[in-house]
């Protein structure tokens, strides 16, 4: 130990809340951090909320993240959701759960990636609260609100004739996350220490995966942009392309049809959805806002609800982690 590196177990709770909230600046509320509750502004009235929890382990493991990456991931992660809605992200409140060896310098790493994560992907979002605690396993969880210019959108109205698009990447963290297992992982499967010498010598597309896993760039703007451009649905692609595109179709009651050659011919573009790309539909005669792409039609509602070219998909649709867990242990 050191004095200027100190363990959480080693502070009071105020120590440590005054070096977390050092590091994200001035507060975009009308009462921010130090109160029993922030208070927001909401000029529509309208506020959409999400919640989501990073735990060690399922959801990512120390020895590939740095508290930077753990930070911008967890803001990250419930920065899609609110711009799945059309929404624009305000204010986030973080929960987190510390062993008491965690070192203060980790979780000061982690509020900076969190402030960076809102600065860079939602201008004007920001750490307006939380909660600190003790716990065995690290544990990460955000809250994030967000404001409407439009009405929501909501995964149940696709209907047929509509194009399917997409805005961010497709299957690119999932193959991060097969490096990663691949490369840094001892004989026993347990994730090896991952340095930044380590990701300098990847090729550039594996480089550039594992960095995507790590810190994912939703594209968090085109959310709201989505909205105003008339989409009919829209979703955070968070577990699986076809996964939560069969989610879509069931809330529809449709069947989407994606366009082989549009998806492309890496089977992890199908089931990874760490990318956290937005998925949408938008009515045939619309222009699809910039930074959207086509990739495939929504039909009457049919036996399976998702199809390529028209043909029932069979393969990996993505990630369960009830189903899935026992199968990533390492």
């Amino acid at each position: 130990m050191t004095v200027s590196d100190p363990t959480v177990g080693e502070l009071s709770e105020g120590e440590i809340l005054a070096r977390i909230l050092s590091r994200f600046g001035p507060s975009n509320a009308l009462l921010g951090p130090g109160d029993d509750a922030a208070v927001l502004e909401a000029p529509m009235g309208r506020i959409v909320a999400t919640v989501d929890t990073l735990v060690h382990g399922p959801d990512f493991r120390l020895a590939w993240s740095t508290g930077f990456d753990l930070g911008w991931k967890a803001a990250a992660v419930n920065l899609s959701d609110i711009a799945a809605m059309g929404a624009r992200p305000t204010a986030l409140l973080v929960a987190l759960a510390m062993p008491d060896d965690t070192r203060i310098s980790f979780i000061e790493q982690l509020a900076d990636g969190l402030r960076a994560a809102c600065e860079t992907l939602a201008p004007g979002c920001a750490v307006e609260g939380g909660d600190l605690t003790i716990s065995d396993t690290l544990i990460v969880a955000v809250t994030a609100l967000g404001t409407l210019e439009t009405e929501p959108v909501t995964r149940s109205g696709a209907r047929p004739g509509d194009v399917i698009a997409i805005a961010g990447d497709m299957g690119v963290a999932a193959r991060g996350l097969d490096v990663l297992f691949s490369q840094f992982v001892d004989a026993s499967g347990a994730p090896l220490t991952l340095t930044d010498a380590d990701l300098q010598a990847l090729p550039d597309a594996d480089g550039t995966a594992v960095a995507r896993q790590l810190r994912p760039r939703p594209p968090v703007v085109l959310g709201p942009a989505a909205a105003s451009g008339r989409a009919t649905a829209m979703m955070d692609v968070s577990d699986g392309l076809v996964l939560d595109a069969g989610r879509m179709a069931a809330a529809s009651g449709v069947t989407l049809d994606f366009d082989s050659e549009r998806v492309g011919e890496d089977p992890r573009s199908l089931s990874g959805g760490e990318d956290h790309a937005l998925l949408a539909t938008f009515p045939g005669d619309v222009t699809l806002p910039e930074g959207f792409m086509a990739i495939g039609s929504v039909h009457e509602q049919e036996d399976v609800p998702v199809t390529i070219d028209g043909e029932p998909y069979d393969g990996k649709s993505g990630w369960d982690p009830y189903r899935d867990w026992d199968s990533a242990r390492g």
